[in-house]
């Protein structure tokens, strides 16, 4: 398998390059040259049907042993047996349960087995990275316990100050690792973002601290979220729609890539929370940016979708010198103008989508414990709204992206229940934090990275 950039001007590069690279020279994403069809394979065992729909994205950089056996090592610690069940919630209305592995969100499902690969190949290679990455919340936590104690990679992390949870700010501020540090900027969460693509963008800062990424502008995030959508799709056994809670697009492209080549999905169901600039685009194409306004779903406060460059890219017959200057004119006036007839053709037959607001979150986690008993985040929250508002005459799978613990302030004011963190997290109040502020700016953040980084 061979990659290219989406825009265009970066060099073809195979899995394990697009692996440590993970941002293209040219400021692009890598997507593969081809799509394969899927193939989830004959086991049942959720390890196997990762191993199964990865292969041909990998190869020949990893063996189909190697693979196995790493998705097998990464989900063996997972607290369900499924590692990704299945619960039924109402009449064709389930939750797909990704909150299962050490962080308890839908990120350990890549991020255990992304920071394997890097070990695994890495060590082959003799060689070291710095991992830099940005965070809305979840994935800030899950990329530092997949590279917790990894001789060959340091990672640094930026979250936005003020506007995650504690639950998860503590997840990454009380990891006592050398190669862990953490980055509180004085931003939102769209300014983490750009300041990570500005140091990958830095030719020089980038090779001197020999950067990767694990956020979800990593193709090897995004392959390796794909197979829960095909996983759910192989065990319902009829087509069904599914209901993605997103802000940044990497959970909803997986999906879309899953039903791109092959699974049983019809549409695609994109919740959003009241920074609703997807919604706007997916129901009358209008992508234009507003300001971020924090909510009860602070993982979903974004107005700037990373991954949604990879679905443009093919949306423009794959022109990566179109699609980069569609990006470069949207960063300019906050404003995307896709062509009617790439909408109908991409868009509209595949995805549909609804916001839903802070009350309304609040109203459907108490609906749902009233009803079936069961505790949800307010990320899925959005996403059961918005799957009983758009369903069709199939079933709907909602993906549960976090266990409620991670945000017991919302399901405790909806519900008067506190949710209790697992046992193996159950002292997380209690381990000292390392916290590390910084301004909005690129000067002061690779200063930083630099300082504790030395490669």
């Amino acid at each position: 398998m061979r990659y290219v950039s989406t825009r265009g001007a970066a060099p073809e590069l195979g899995f394990g390059d697009v692996l440590l690279a993970g941002l293209a020279d040219d400021g692009g994403l890598y997507v593969p040259v081809e799509w394969p069809a899927i193939d989830t394979g004959p086991s049942d065992e959720y390890a196997d049907v990762a191993a199964s729909v990865l292969a041909p994205y990998v190869a020949p950089d990893l063996t189909e042993a190697e693979l196995v056996q790493l998705c097998r090592d990464s989900y063996a610690g997972f607290r369900h047996p499924e590692v990704a069940p299945l619960v039924e919630i109402g009449d064709d209305q389930w939750l797909l349960e990704l909150f299962h592995g050490p962080t308890l969100a839908f990120k350990d499902m890549a991020l255990q087995l992304v920071g394997r690969m890097f070990d695994r190949l890495l060590e082959r290679r003799d060689e070291r990275i710095t991992i830099v990455g940005a965070t809305s919340g979840d994935t800030g936590s899950a990329a530092i316990e997949g590279v917790r104690g990894c001789e060959r990679v340091q990672i640094v992390i930026l979250y936005p100050e003020g506007r995650t949870s504690e639950v998860q700010r503590r997840q990454m501020t009380t990891v006592d690792a050398p190669n862990v540090h953490t980055l509180a900027v004085d931003g939102t969460f769209d300014d983490c973002q750009d300041l990570v693509k500005a140091m990958f963008a830095d030719r020089r800062f980038r090779e001197s601290q020999r950067l990767s990424a694990v956020n979800s502008i990593n193709w090897a995030r995004i392959i390796a979220q794909t197979a829960y959508h095909a996983s759910a799709a192989s065990r319902m056994g009829r087509p069904i729609d599914i209901c993605v809670p997103t802000g940044n697009f990497g959970n909803v492209l997986a999906g879309w890539i899953a039903r791109h080549t092959g699974a049983e999905i019809d549409r695609l169901l994109v919740a959003t929370n009241s920074n609703d600039i997807l919604t706007r685009f997916i129901r009358s194409r209008d992508m234009t940016t507003a300001g971020v306004v924090p909510t009860l779903s602070p993982s979903m406060d974004i107005q700037v979708s990373s991954n949604f460059e990879r679905l443009l890219f093919e949306m423009n017959d794959r022109d990566g010198e179109r699609t980069a200057a569609d990006l470069a004119q949207f960063r300019s006036d906050g404003h995307l103008d896709t062509s009617p007839e790439a909408f109908d053709r991409w868009i509209r037959p595949v995805f549909d989508s609804s916001s839903v607001d802070d009350a309304e979150t609040l109203a459907e986690i108490a609906r749902v414990h009233r009803e079936t008993g069961t505790l949800i985040d307010p990320h899925t929250a959005t996403g059961t709204v918005v799957a009983r508002r758009l369903a069709g005459n199939r079933p709907v799978v909602t993906l549960a992206t976090a266990h409620p613990a991670k945000f017991p302030d919302a399901v405790r004011q909806a519900t008067g229940v506190h949710p209790e963190l697992p046992d193996e997290l159950a002292d997380l109040f209690d381990r000292p934090e390392r916290i590390t502020p910084v301004a909005n700016d690129l000067a002061a953040v690779e200063a930083l990275v630099a300082e504790r980084c030395p490669i």
